[in-house]
Protein backbone atom coordinates (compact mmCIF):
# COMPACT_ATOMS: atom_id res chain seq x y z
CA UNK A 1 0.00 0.00 0.00
CA UNK A 2 1.54 3.30 -1.12
CA UNK A 3 1.17 6.72 0.47
CA UNK A 4 -1.82 7.79 -1.65
CA UNK A 5 -3.70 4.62 -0.74
CA UNK A 6 -3.02 5.27 2.95
CA UNK A 7 -4.25 8.85 2.59
CA UNK A 8 -7.32 7.64 0.75
CA UNK A 9 -8.04 5.20 3.57
CA UNK A 10 -7.77 8.04 6.08
CA UNK A 11 -10.21 10.17 4.05
CA UNK A 12 -12.68 7.31 3.81
CA UNK A 13 -12.45 6.76 7.59
CA UNK A 14 -12.73 10.38 8.68
CA UNK A 15 -14.61 12.29 5.95
CA UNK A 16 -18.17 12.20 4.65
CA UNK A 17 -18.01 11.13 1.00
CA UNK A 18 -21.30 11.64 -0.83
CA UNK A 19 -22.55 10.89 -4.35
CA UNK A 20 -24.26 13.63 -6.39
CA UNK A 21 -25.32 13.59 -10.08
CA UNK A 22 -23.15 10.56 -10.83
CA UNK A 23 -20.03 12.09 -9.24
CA UNK A 24 -18.47 11.46 -5.86
CA UNK A 25 -17.78 14.56 -3.74
CA UNK A 26 -14.65 14.09 -1.62
CA UNK A 27 -13.70 16.70 1.03
CA UNK A 28 -10.18 18.09 0.85
CA UNK A 29 -7.92 17.14 3.78
CA UNK A 30 -6.65 20.72 3.80
CA UNK A 31 -10.19 22.01 4.24
CA UNK A 32 -10.28 23.73 0.82
CA UNK A 33 -13.65 22.57 -0.46
CA UNK A 34 -14.66 19.42 -2.36
CA UNK A 35 -13.16 17.47 -5.25
CA UNK A 36 -15.29 15.71 -7.86
CA UNK A 37 -14.35 12.10 -8.58
CA UNK A 38 -15.65 10.05 -11.50
CA UNK A 39 -15.32 6.46 -10.28
CA UNK A 40 -15.94 4.93 -13.72
CA UNK A 41 -13.45 7.04 -15.65
CA UNK A 42 -11.00 7.20 -12.69
CA UNK A 43 -10.68 10.99 -12.86
CA UNK A 44 -10.52 13.69 -10.18
CA UNK A 45 -10.58 17.49 -10.16
CA UNK A 46 -7.66 17.81 -7.69
CA UNK A 47 -4.23 19.28 -8.72
CA UNK A 48 -2.44 15.99 -8.06
CA UNK A 49 -4.49 14.15 -10.67
CA UNK A 50 -4.28 17.08 -13.07
CA UNK A 51 -0.46 16.88 -13.01
CA UNK A 52 0.11 13.11 -12.82
CA UNK A 53 -2.95 11.78 -14.67
CA UNK A 54 -2.93 8.82 -12.31
CA UNK A 55 -4.91 7.70 -9.28
CA UNK A 56 -4.87 10.25 -6.46
CA UNK A 57 -5.83 9.79 -2.83
CA UNK A 58 -9.39 10.99 -3.52
CA UNK A 59 -9.95 8.24 -6.10
CA UNK A 60 -8.61 5.68 -3.64
CA UNK A 61 -10.97 7.08 -0.99
CA UNK A 62 -13.95 6.62 -3.31
CA UNK A 63 -12.88 3.04 -4.12
CA UNK A 64 -12.69 2.22 -0.41
CA UNK A 65 -16.13 3.74 0.14
CA UNK A 66 -17.61 1.71 -2.72
CA UNK A 67 -16.08 -1.51 -1.39
CA UNK A 68 -17.57 -0.85 2.04
CA UNK A 69 -21.04 -0.25 0.62
CA UNK A 70 -23.14 -3.39 0.82
CA UNK A 71 -26.49 -3.69 -1.03
CA UNK A 72 -29.05 -6.33 -0.03
CA UNK A 73 -32.24 -7.02 -2.08
CA UNK A 74 -35.28 -9.12 -1.11
CA UNK A 75 -36.50 -12.00 -3.27
CA UNK A 76 -39.39 -10.03 -4.77
CA UNK A 77 -37.03 -7.20 -5.71
CA UNK A 78 -38.95 -4.56 -3.79
CA UNK A 79 -36.61 -3.78 -0.87
CA UNK A 80 -33.01 -2.56 -1.17
CA UNK A 81 -30.88 -1.78 1.89
CA UNK A 82 -27.55 0.00 1.57
CA UNK A 83 -25.17 -0.07 4.52
CA UNK A 84 -21.79 1.66 4.76
CA UNK A 85 -19.36 0.36 7.37
CA UNK A 86 -16.26 2.33 8.31
CA UNK A 87 -13.26 0.34 9.51
CA UNK A 88 -10.26 2.01 11.11
CA UNK A 89 -6.89 0.48 10.26
CA UNK A 90 -4.04 1.23 12.62
CA UNK A 91 -0.54 0.75 11.28
CA UNK A 92 1.51 -1.51 13.51
CA UNK A 93 5.17 -2.50 13.55
CA UNK A 94 6.37 -5.99 14.32
CA UNK A 95 8.62 -6.38 17.33
CA UNK A 96 11.28 -9.09 17.35
CA UNK A 97 10.44 -10.15 20.87
CA UNK A 98 12.92 -13.05 21.24
CA UNK A 99 15.83 -10.82 20.17
CA UNK A 100 14.55 -7.93 22.27
CA UNK A 101 14.23 -10.09 25.38
CA UNK A 102 17.73 -11.50 25.01
CA UNK A 103 19.21 -8.05 24.48
CA UNK A 104 17.48 -6.61 27.55
CA UNK A 105 18.32 -9.47 29.87
CA UNK A 106 22.01 -9.40 28.89
CA UNK A 107 22.43 -5.67 28.36
CA UNK A 108 24.29 -4.74 31.55
CA UNK A 109 26.90 -7.48 31.05
CA UNK A 110 27.43 -6.66 27.38
CA UNK A 111 27.42 -2.93 28.08
CA UNK A 112 30.49 -3.26 30.30
CA UNK A 113 32.27 -5.43 27.74
CA UNK A 114 31.64 -3.08 24.79
CA UNK A 115 32.43 0.02 26.84
CA UNK A 116 35.73 -1.54 27.91
CA UNK A 117 36.59 -2.31 24.27
CA UNK A 118 35.79 1.27 23.29
CA UNK A 119 37.90 2.79 26.06
CA UNK A 120 40.96 0.76 25.03
CA UNK A 121 41.48 3.08 22.06
CA UNK A 122 41.54 6.27 24.10
CA UNK A 123 45.06 6.18 25.50
CA UNK A 124 46.38 8.31 28.35
CA UNK A 125 48.37 11.56 28.04
CA UNK A 126 52.00 11.46 29.12
CA UNK A 127 52.78 12.91 32.54
CA UNK A 128 56.20 14.45 33.10
CA UNK A 129 58.00 15.24 36.33
CA UNK A 130 57.23 14.51 39.94
CA UNK A 131 53.84 14.49 41.54
CA UNK A 132 50.89 12.24 41.95
CA UNK A 133 50.09 10.16 38.87
CA UNK A 134 46.83 10.80 37.06
CA UNK A 135 44.25 8.06 36.80
CA UNK A 136 44.34 6.12 33.50
CA UNK A 137 42.02 7.84 31.06
CA UNK A 138 40.50 4.50 30.04
CA UNK A 139 39.46 3.85 33.65
CA UNK A 140 38.08 7.36 34.07
CA UNK A 141 35.86 7.29 30.96
CA UNK A 142 34.71 3.75 31.73
CA UNK A 143 33.71 4.78 35.26
CA UNK A 144 31.94 7.96 34.09
CA UNK A 145 29.97 6.22 31.32
CA UNK A 146 29.04 3.29 33.54
CA UNK A 147 27.90 5.73 36.23
CA UNK A 148 25.59 7.56 33.79
CA UNK A 149 24.27 4.20 32.57
CA UNK A 150 23.45 3.13 36.13
CA UNK A 151 21.43 6.35 36.82
CA UNK A 152 22.28 6.13 40.56
CA UNK A 153 24.31 8.45 42.78
CA UNK A 154 28.10 8.32 42.85
CA UNK A 155 28.26 6.77 46.32
CA UNK A 156 25.76 3.99 45.54
CA UNK A 157 27.56 3.37 42.27
CA UNK A 158 30.83 2.35 43.99
CA UNK A 159 29.73 -1.27 44.40
CA UNK A 160 29.24 -1.51 40.61
CA UNK A 161 32.74 -0.12 40.07
CA UNK A 162 34.23 -2.72 42.39
CA UNK A 163 32.42 -5.47 40.48
CA UNK A 164 33.77 -4.07 37.19
CA UNK A 165 37.29 -4.04 38.67
CA UNK A 166 36.92 -7.68 39.74
CA UNK A 167 35.95 -8.57 36.14
CA UNK A 168 39.08 -6.89 34.78
CA UNK A 169 37.44 -3.86 33.19
CA UNK A 170 39.32 -1.43 35.46
CA UNK A 171 42.96 -1.38 36.48
CA UNK A 172 41.98 0.44 39.69
CA UNK A 173 38.82 1.72 41.32
CA UNK A 174 38.59 5.54 41.32
CA UNK A 175 36.81 7.25 44.18
CA UNK A 176 33.52 8.99 43.50
CA UNK A 177 35.09 12.39 44.21
CA UNK A 178 37.85 11.78 41.66
CA UNK A 179 35.22 10.71 39.12
CA UNK A 180 33.26 13.94 39.71
CA UNK A 181 36.44 15.99 39.23
CA UNK A 182 36.96 14.43 35.81
CA UNK A 183 33.41 15.30 34.80
CA UNK A 184 34.54 18.92 34.90
CA UNK A 185 37.58 18.34 32.63
CA UNK A 186 37.43 20.08 29.26
CA UNK A 187 39.86 17.61 27.70
CA UNK A 188 37.30 14.81 28.00
CA UNK A 189 34.74 16.50 25.75
CA UNK A 190 36.71 15.75 22.57
CA UNK A 191 37.37 12.20 23.73
CA UNK A 192 33.68 11.57 24.34
CA UNK A 193 32.70 12.89 20.92
CA UNK A 194 35.36 10.63 19.40
CA UNK A 195 33.92 7.62 21.26
CA UNK A 196 30.39 8.46 20.09
CA UNK A 197 31.63 8.52 16.51
CA UNK A 198 33.54 5.25 16.98
CA UNK A 199 30.53 3.53 18.58
CA UNK A 200 28.42 4.30 15.48
CA UNK A 201 30.86 2.83 12.94
CA UNK A 202 29.80 -0.85 13.27
CA UNK A 203 26.43 0.22 11.77
CA UNK A 204 27.94 2.09 8.81
CA UNK A 205 26.89 -0.65 6.39
CA UNK A 206 23.30 -0.54 7.62
CA UNK A 207 22.47 3.15 7.94
CA UNK A 208 22.06 5.33 4.84
CA UNK A 209 19.11 7.57 5.78
CA UNK A 210 19.57 10.09 8.59
CA UNK A 211 17.52 12.65 10.51
CA UNK A 212 18.58 15.81 12.35
CA UNK A 213 16.96 17.50 15.34
CA UNK A 214 17.66 18.94 18.80
CA UNK A 215 16.26 18.56 22.30
CA UNK A 216 16.92 20.01 25.73
CA UNK A 217 18.26 18.52 28.97
CA UNK A 218 17.32 20.35 32.14
CA UNK A 219 19.86 21.18 34.85
CA UNK A 220 19.75 21.99 38.57
CA UNK A 221 20.59 25.66 38.01
CA UNK A 222 18.20 28.61 37.75
CA UNK A 223 18.49 32.09 36.26
CA UNK A 224 19.91 34.87 38.46
CA UNK A 225 17.84 37.72 39.88
CA UNK A 226 20.21 40.37 38.47
CA UNK A 227 19.78 38.95 34.97
CA UNK A 228 16.02 39.21 35.31
CA UNK A 229 16.16 42.76 36.67
CA UNK A 230 18.31 44.12 33.85
CA UNK A 231 16.47 42.56 30.97
CA UNK A 232 18.27 39.26 30.38
CA UNK A 233 15.84 36.79 28.72
CA UNK A 234 16.72 34.17 31.33
CA UNK A 235 14.09 34.36 34.06
CA UNK A 236 14.59 33.71 37.74
CA UNK A 237 11.84 31.12 37.93
CA UNK A 238 13.03 29.17 34.91
CA UNK A 239 15.41 26.25 35.16
CA UNK A 240 18.43 26.49 32.87
CA UNK A 241 19.00 23.76 30.30
CA UNK A 242 21.39 22.65 27.57
CA UNK A 243 20.48 21.68 24.04
CA UNK A 244 21.75 18.54 22.29
CA UNK A 245 21.94 18.67 18.47
CA UNK A 246 22.35 15.26 16.88
CA UNK A 247 22.01 13.30 13.66
CA UNK A 248 20.90 9.69 13.85
CA UNK A 249 20.20 6.77 11.56
CA UNK A 250 16.51 6.10 11.00
CA UNK A 251 16.78 2.29 11.10
CA UNK A 252 18.66 1.60 14.33
CA UNK A 253 18.54 5.09 15.94
CA UNK A 254 22.32 5.16 16.32
CA UNK A 255 23.77 8.65 16.79
CA UNK A 256 26.47 9.46 14.23
CA UNK A 257 27.41 12.92 15.51
CA UNK A 258 26.33 15.26 18.32
CA UNK A 259 26.96 18.83 19.45
CA UNK A 260 25.98 20.42 22.77
CA UNK A 261 25.05 24.11 22.98
CA UNK A 262 23.42 26.65 25.28
CA UNK A 263 19.65 26.67 25.51
CA UNK A 264 18.71 29.48 23.10
CA UNK A 265 21.17 28.76 20.29
CA UNK A 266 19.52 28.23 16.88
CA UNK A 267 19.25 24.71 15.49
CA UNK A 268 20.10 25.47 11.86
CA UNK A 269 23.66 26.55 12.71
CA UNK A 270 24.65 22.96 13.56
CA UNK A 271 23.17 21.24 10.50
CA UNK A 272 26.25 21.46 8.27
CA UNK A 273 28.61 20.36 11.05
CA UNK A 274 26.52 17.29 11.83
CA UNK A 275 26.02 16.26 8.19
CA UNK A 276 29.68 16.77 7.27
CA UNK A 277 30.83 14.71 10.25
CA UNK A 278 28.41 11.90 9.37
CA UNK A 279 29.44 11.85 5.70
CA UNK A 280 33.01 10.99 6.72
CA UNK A 281 31.92 7.57 7.99
CA UNK A 282 28.58 6.83 6.30
CA UNK A 283 27.23 6.80 2.75
CA UNK A 284 24.38 9.29 2.80
CA UNK A 285 21.26 8.77 0.70
CA UNK A 286 18.66 10.86 2.53
CA UNK A 287 18.78 13.51 5.26
CA UNK A 288 15.50 14.74 6.75
CA UNK A 289 14.90 17.65 9.12
CA UNK A 290 12.05 19.90 10.21
CA UNK A 291 11.33 23.49 9.13
CA UNK A 292 13.82 24.97 11.60
CA UNK A 293 16.66 23.74 9.36
CA UNK A 294 15.29 25.14 6.09
CA UNK A 295 17.91 27.19 4.22
CA UNK A 296 19.67 27.12 0.87
CA UNK A 297 22.97 26.40 2.63
CA UNK A 298 21.60 23.33 4.39
CA UNK A 299 19.97 21.99 1.23
CA UNK A 300 23.25 22.42 -0.63
CA UNK A 301 25.19 20.72 2.16
CA UNK A 302 23.20 17.52 1.73
CA UNK A 303 23.40 17.60 -2.07
CA UNK A 304 27.18 18.10 -1.91
CA UNK A 305 27.37 14.69 -0.26
CA UNK A 306 25.31 13.10 -3.09
CA UNK A 307 22.26 12.75 -0.87
CA UNK A 308 18.66 13.93 -1.05
CA UNK A 309 17.49 16.60 1.43
CA UNK A 310 13.99 16.27 2.84
CA UNK A 311 13.51 19.50 4.80
CA UNK A 312 9.93 20.70 5.15
CA UNK A 313 9.09 24.13 3.76
CA UNK A 314 7.43 26.85 5.82
CA UNK A 315 4.05 28.43 5.10
CA UNK A 316 5.73 31.65 3.94
CA UNK A 317 8.20 29.91 1.59
CA UNK A 318 7.89 31.23 -1.96
CA UNK A 319 7.92 29.44 -5.29
CA UNK A 320 10.00 29.99 -8.39
CA UNK A 321 9.66 33.46 -9.90
CA UNK A 322 8.62 35.16 -6.68
CA UNK A 323 12.11 35.42 -5.24
CA UNK A 324 14.99 35.74 -7.71
CA UNK A 325 17.56 35.27 -4.95
CA UNK A 326 16.55 31.65 -4.44
CA UNK A 327 18.85 29.05 -5.98
CA UNK A 328 17.73 26.51 -8.54
CA UNK A 329 18.08 23.78 -5.91
CA UNK A 330 15.66 25.65 -3.65
CA UNK A 331 13.15 26.03 -6.49
CA UNK A 332 13.40 22.36 -7.47
CA UNK A 333 12.87 21.18 -3.90
CA UNK A 334 9.98 23.59 -3.43
CA UNK A 335 8.20 22.25 -6.51
CA UNK A 336 8.84 18.68 -5.38
CA UNK A 337 7.36 19.54 -1.97
CA UNK A 338 4.35 21.37 -3.45
CA UNK A 339 3.37 19.10 -6.35
CA UNK A 340 4.54 15.69 -5.09
CA UNK A 341 3.69 16.25 -1.45
CA UNK A 342 2.67 12.67 -0.69
CA UNK A 343 5.92 11.28 -2.04
CA UNK A 344 7.92 13.98 -0.26
CA UNK A 345 6.17 13.32 3.05
CA UNK A 346 6.74 9.57 2.81
CA UNK A 347 10.48 10.28 2.97
CA UNK A 348 10.18 13.21 5.36
CA UNK A 349 8.24 11.01 7.79
CA UNK A 350 11.50 9.21 8.57
CA UNK A 351 12.41 12.31 10.56
CA UNK A 352 10.15 11.08 13.35
CA UNK A 353 12.85 8.53 14.19
CA UNK A 354 15.06 11.27 15.63
CA UNK A 355 12.24 12.04 18.06
CA UNK A 356 12.31 8.36 18.99
CA UNK A 357 16.06 8.59 19.55
CA UNK A 358 15.68 11.44 22.03
CA UNK A 359 12.89 9.56 23.79
CA UNK A 360 15.11 6.47 24.08
CA UNK A 361 17.93 8.51 25.62
CA UNK A 362 15.75 10.41 28.07
CA UNK A 363 13.57 7.48 29.10
CA UNK A 364 16.57 5.30 29.88
CA UNK A 365 19.14 7.76 31.23
CA UNK A 366 16.99 10.64 32.43
CA UNK A 367 15.95 14.07 31.17
CA UNK A 368 17.94 15.86 33.89
CA UNK A 369 21.66 16.64 34.15
CA UNK A 370 22.93 16.20 37.71
CA UNK A 371 26.23 18.05 37.25
CA UNK A 372 26.56 21.60 38.58
CA UNK A 373 29.05 23.29 36.22
CA UNK A 374 28.48 23.86 32.51
CA UNK A 375 31.48 21.78 31.39
CA UNK A 376 30.42 18.85 33.54
CA UNK A 377 26.88 19.12 32.16
CA UNK A 378 28.17 19.02 28.58
CA UNK A 379 30.21 15.90 29.34
CA UNK A 380 27.28 14.27 31.11
CA UNK A 381 25.00 14.89 28.11
CA UNK A 382 27.61 13.37 25.78
CA UNK A 383 27.89 10.35 28.06
CA UNK A 384 24.13 9.81 27.80
CA UNK A 385 24.45 9.69 24.01
CA UNK A 386 27.44 7.32 24.24
CA UNK A 387 25.50 4.97 26.51
CA UNK A 388 22.59 5.07 24.06
CA UNK A 389 24.85 4.07 21.16
CA UNK A 390 26.22 1.11 23.07
CA UNK A 391 22.68 -0.05 23.89
CA UNK A 392 21.78 0.26 20.20
CA UNK A 393 24.76 -1.94 19.33
CA UNK A 394 23.64 -4.55 21.85
CA UNK A 395 20.18 -4.64 20.29
CA UNK A 396 21.74 -4.97 16.83
CA UNK A 397 23.85 -7.90 18.03
CA UNK A 398 20.69 -9.94 18.58
CA UNK A 399 18.39 -8.56 15.87
CA UNK A 400 20.93 -8.18 13.05
CA UNK A 401 23.57 -10.68 14.17
CA UNK A 402 26.08 -7.83 14.37
CA UNK A 403 29.52 -8.36 15.86
CA UNK A 404 30.88 -4.92 16.80
CA UNK A 405 34.58 -4.25 16.40
CA UNK A 406 36.23 -0.97 17.34
CA UNK A 407 39.41 0.80 16.30
CA UNK A 408 39.81 -1.42 13.22
CA UNK A 409 41.80 1.27 11.39
CA UNK A 410 44.27 1.66 14.22
CA UNK A 411 44.62 -2.12 14.50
Amino acid sequence: MNVRELKGLQIADNQNIARHNGMWLVPSQAGAGLYKVNAEKQTCSCPDYDIRRAKCKHIFAVEVTIQRTHTATTKNGETTVTETVKVTHKQTYKQEWPAYNKAQTQEKRLFQYLLHQLCQGVGSPAQQGAGRRFLPLEDVIFAMAFKVYSTVSGRRFMSDLRDAHAKGYLSQVPSYNSMFDYFNTEMLTDHLQMLIEESSLPLAAIENDFAVDSSGFSTSRFGQWMSEKYGDPVKTDRRLWLKAHLICGVKTNVVASVEISKNYVGDSLFFKTLVDATAKNFTLKEVSADKAYLSQKNLQTVVDHNAMPYIAFKTNSVAEGKDKKKSQLWKNMYHYFAYNNDRFMSHYHKRSNVETTFHMIKAKFGTHLRSKTTRAQVNEALLKVLCHNICVLIQAMFELNLKPKFWSVAA
